[in-house]
């Protein structure tokens, strides 16, 4: 039976995985969001059956239980997906799903860059649990990073930066550290009197290390308020991603031209209008015609996007997905 649904995307997440079922018109005909399922985390098999279980959802949410194949295309991006290796591993794991004629397999990073630039050029920094960019430039030259964490030179995902504000917290409390208000607004964050029960709630297993993660916007908010340890760490922050960004537009030799420039992921969308500037700031040292934003739809949709440029969907239709999927 020939499919109704043309494209299932997916955008996979260290944190979150997206699902989007698109027509080849642009219509959302269905939609689900799940936990992260990272092949680098669960292993591809694991990966797999995460994924098949929320595209299922996506498929029933606006319909009856599905044919296979279940559609034209599936576009997957995923975080984990770093080397060819990796890429050809979970290519063939899913084509051996049956659930689309033709599929496409990519790093994440890519699908926020379709996401947010206007045609799927420039570059793109994307920083939730971790963080990694990619750029393509006008003659499809592609340059990007592993994303291993301090093996492959990482520094600045959401968990890091909470360890970050959890360590600082702990040396001004222990007195090898100067003084700063992410002493109290950690423990404040984990319900605690001291900085040492929770040290020792993560160290026996009693506060699971996830909770890292939710440390990384309290450091924003302190710093913010002007505390200075907090305030240098912000900056290391924004001086990776300016670095990140400024390796790339080197490499592609995208430094005369007018790059767009896209940042996205749970913790650049959150940062705030002043940590952003001073990003944008940066980049413009390197690119000065650069355009810098902030995403304001969810990668999935640069994977949607990259599936109608795969069936030759019209302009019209990616501008009707942009248009339904918008953060209002």
């Amino acid at each position: 039976m020939t499919p109704v649904r043309d494209v299932v995307a997916i955008d996979g997440g260290n944190s979150k995985t997206e699902v989007l079922v698109v027509s080849r018109a642009g219509e959302v005909l269905g939609r689900s969001r799940g936990p992260g399922a990272s092949p680098q985390n669960v292993g591809v098999a694991a990966c797999v059956v995460a994924l098949e279980e929320l595209v299922l959802r996506a498929l029933t949410a606006g319909a009856g239980p599905p044919d296979r194949p279940f559609a034209v295309h599936t576009s997957a991006y995923l975080a984990g997906v770093d080397f060819p290796r990796e890429e050809a591993a979970l290519h063939a794991a899913l084509a051996a799903r049956g659930w689309s004629d033709t599929l496409t397999v990519g790093n994440d990073t890519l699908a926020l860059l379709r996401a947010g630039s206007s045609d799927g050029t420039g570059v793109a920094v994307v920083c939730g649990a971790g963080i990694n960019a990619a750029g393509v430039g006008p003659d499809g030259r592609v340059h990007r990073f592993p994303a291993l964490g301090k093996v492959s030179g990482d520094w600045g995902g959401g968990y890091r930066l909470g360890e970050e504000a959890l360590w600082w917290a702990v040396r001004a409390e222990d007195g090898r550290g100067p003084g700063t208000a992410l002493r109290a607004a950690v423990a404040g964050y984990y319900g605690a009197e001291t900085l040492l029960e929770v040290v020792q709630g993560l160290h026996f297993g009693e506060i699971g290390t996830a909770s890292l993660h939710g440390l990384c916007p309290l450091l924003f908010q302190v710093a913010a308020a002007g505390d200075q340890v907090a305030q240098e760490v912000v900056t290391r922050f924004v001086e990776e991603v300016g670095s990140l960004v400024a390796v790339i537009l080197r490499r592609l030799r995208l430094t005369t031209s007018e790059p767009e420039i896209i940042l996205g992921g749970g913790v650049l969308t959150g940062v705030g209008a002043p940590v952003i500037a001073e990003i944008e700031r940066r980049c413009l040292k390197v690119a000065p015609r650069a355009v810098v934003s902030v995403v304001d739809v969810n990668p999935v949709v640069g994977a949607a996007l990259f599936g109608l440029d795969t069936l030759g969907a019209p302009a019209s239709a990616k501008a009707a997905l942009k248009a339904a999927t918008q953060r209002s």
